[in-house]
């Protein structure tokens, strides 16, 4: 009887504190996630399942700074999200070359599937996840909100409060080096 009493009680001290938290973080979470994913049915799978993950945190771990663990968790599902949801977005990654010519689209979404293309479209996201990651974290958060997600600059001004011409080159520097990072990749998709 006195387990049953403890897990009883340990489950009403889980429920206290997942309810105290959403209280006290659950508006500013959802922005947060909100302002980094597409769409309001992302925002909110992605809020689910953030506090889904913390109720069966909790149960065997305590979390000293919750709010932290919380906006961690929260960036990490967005990223995984972003990532899941990239080949729906290849023609965001269109950009003319020195002769006027748009490159990548015309390969990647081309409407034939042959082993090579798949193959060709599975190395461009391998090599542009991973260049992605190597960008600084300012830099590539406006390439994300501003290629991938249709976010103008005075959105993301907005959301910031950093300066429109700051964004602008942070994203001039973030395709720059994209660019040459994908430089090898790109003469490989030229010369297929």
């Amino acid at each position: 009887m006195e387990d049953s009493i403890t897990t009883k009680d340990m489950a009403q001290q889980r429920e206290t504190t997942v309810n105290s938290a959403m209280k006290k973080y659950g508006q500013g979470l959802f922005r947060f996630i909100r302002g980094r994913v597409s769409s309001n049915a992302d925002a909110e799978d992605i809020f689910q399942d953030v506090w889904f993950q913390f109720s069966r945190v909790i149960e065997t771990n305590p979390i000293e700074q919750i709010s932290s663990w919380l906006f961690r968790v929260a960036r990490n599902r967005v990223t995984d999200n972003y990532r899941k949801k990239k080949p729906d977005l290849l023609e965001d990654y269109a950009y003319e070359d020195e002769e006027g010519d748009t490159v990548f689209p015309e390969i990647l979404m081309a409407d034939y599937n042959t082993p090579e293309t798949e193959t060709l479209r599975e190395m461009f996201w391998e090599e542009l996840t991973e260049a992605l990651d190597e960008l600084p974290e300012k830099q590539r958060e406006v390439f994300i909100w501003n290629e991938l997600e249709d976010q103008t600059f005075q959105e993301i001004a907005d959301r910031t409060g950093e300066n429109i011409k700051t964004l602008i080159s942070r994203k001039r520097y973030a395709v720059k080096f994209l660019r040459e990072k994908l430089e090898t990749l790109y003469e490989e998709f030229l010369n297929y």
